[in-house]
């Protein structure tokens, strides 16, 4: 038998750090153990409604795999990225 809701798992699951997220549950706590501030950013918040709607109707669990390993991916991306100065140096053209 299946799981059902909250239970079922992803059909890969998804590698955040030194965890594995199985099911949407899994999701469901690793986005609710964000800061509140990442937790709040509109991204997060469109894939727990994700979740939520995966969970509820039961919808194809990849869609939302797929929605968490971008931002997951993106989220790690961002903070391994070198800062930037506001100035930039150009060579004129002749």
């Amino acid at each position: 038998m299946v799981a059902q809701g909250w239970g079922r798992p992803f059909e890969d699951p998804i590698k955040v750090g030194g965890r594995k997220l199985v099911t949407l549950r899994d999701a469901g706590e690793y986005i609710a153990g964000l800061p509140k501030a990442e937790h709040d950013a509109p991204e997060w918040q469109a894939a727990v409604e994700a979740l939520i709607l995966v969970a509820e109707s039961g919808g194809p669990t990849v869609f939302v795999a797929s929605r968490l390993a971008i931002r997951t991916t993106l989220r790690c991306s961002l903070t391994r990225m070198p800062q930037r100065s506001g100035s930039r140096k150009t060579t004129p053209r002749t």
